[in-house]
């Protein structure tokens, strides 16, 4: 086990691209840390700087205190695992995950024993003699683990390993993840897109966009109590709905202007002191899909919307609307539009109600929001406005 220190690290790639903007971060011994972020934001690049197949532009890497920047990969003792396995075609399991012990001239009987043992943990005892042609994704994705395991390295990196492997599997991979690492407590630094795969593994995330650190934290800290409108609007499935609103009243009664109704917050400002710096005027307010609910009937405080899309996932819904404009009464039916474009796509809400609702797309419905789970931004910054003892008033 280790502990690995991320010192303002730097990526610049030729042409003048940033891929990774001086992030620190420290993933504690033992620790199961996940960097997440969409495409393109440099979770892969910070890992392979890590392994030490990026080269750093500035900035150190430092594990169990050495600085290891300008050390060769090899010299690191870290196994990374990558989404395409890379497993050798030519070799039969058992030589795929014993090449590394190989290469360190481990004594053929112990190297056997290693290679075994691994194998019968990860349920491949009975597959050590095929070779990776013949294996399924998932057995392939263990045989990438095993050889990983194998080598005991001080620090796992594993960049988007289930990406290629179907849902259901990818659900019992996730589970089996999470067990060997209960078991070998390896300091481990895992890469996805995926939030689900984040919340579910990490004991902590780190959230990236464009390079840069938004926040890190346990999976109920970024839910909870996100640092910004982004990781609000990335943490969670189906993402957080957010609109610009006005702020109406004072400290014993707070209302927001929401599709052109007034709608009471209950205890605003006692649940977000700083509100009180936002009032008579706009901030951004975020909404959970699940602080929806489908009303029995049309009344005061409801939000009247036509369904532009109806998902049933079993055991709830998700329905796709767009706000009413100034206060407008719900869109007849013809107005639902066959397709909706890209910039209409993101104004797009998204309400997640009960498995009986009855619901069509076209078919206006009313729906109830609850606006005591409502998370606040600064319409200029995106930093949220925080709740509790942490909000701080300006002074």
């Amino acid at each position: 086990m280790s502990v690995v220190r991320l010192e303002h690290l730097t990526k610049v790639f030729a042409g003048g691209t940033k891929a990774v903007d001086d992030l620190s971060l420290m993933i504690g011994d033992g620790e199961f840390l996940v960097l997440v972020g969409p495409s393109g934001c440099g979770k892969s690049t910070v890992l392979r700087m890590i392994a030490g197949l990026e080269e750093v532009s500035s900035g150190d890497v430092l594990i169990d205190g050495e600085n290891v920047t300008n050390w060769a990969p090899k010299e690191r003792d870290i196994a990374m695992v990558f989404q395409n396995y890379a497993l050798y075609p030519h070799m039969t399991v058992r030589d795929n995950m014993g090449f590394a012990l190989r290469l360190r001239h481990t004594d053929k009987a112990e190297l056997r024993k290693n290679v075994n043992a691994t194998a019968e943990l990860l349920g491949l005892g009975e597959l050590l003699d095929r070779r990776p042609a013949a294996l399924s994704g998932g057995q392939r994705q263990r045989v990438a683990m095993g050889r990983a395991m194998v080598r005991r390295p001080r620090v796992f990196l594993l960049d988007e390993p289930l990406s290629n492997l179907d849902a259901k599997l990818r659900v019992s991979m996730r589970a089996e993840l999470a067990r060997l690492h209960q078991r070998y407590e390896v300091t481990t630094v895992y890469v996805t897109h995926d939030q689900v795969e984040a919340m579910t593994l990490g004991d902590r995330i780190a959230v990236l966009d464009k390079g840069r650190l938004q926040q890190v934290g346990s999976p109920d800290e970024l839910y909870q109590a996100p640092a910004n409108k982004f990781v609000a609007g990335f943490m969670g499935s189906p993402s957080m709905n957010f609109a610009t609103v006005q702020l109406r009243g004072d400290e014993d009664r707070t209302t927001v202007m929401l599709a052109g109704r007034e709608l009471e917050v209950p205890d605003a400002i006692r649940r977000h002191p700083a509100l009180v710096r936002y009032l008579g005027s706009i901030v951004v307010m975020g909404l959970r899909p699940a602080s929806f609910a489908v009303a029995t009937q049309p009344v005061a405080g409801t939000l009247p919307v036509v369904p532009l899309g109806v998902e049933s996932l079993g055991d709830e819904k998700h329905v796709l609307f767009r706000l009413p404009a100034n206060g407008a009464d719900a869109a007849a039916p013809g107005d639902v539009p066959v397709a909706v474009d890209d910039v209409a796509a993101t104004e797009l809400w998204t309400a997640k109600v009960g498995q009986r609702a009855q619901l069509a797309i076209g078919r206006p419905v009313p729906l109830t929001v609850d606006l005591s789970t409502a998370y606040f931004f600064d319409p200029d910054t995106g930093e949220a406005v925080p709740a509790g003892e942490r909000a701080v008033l300006a002074s």
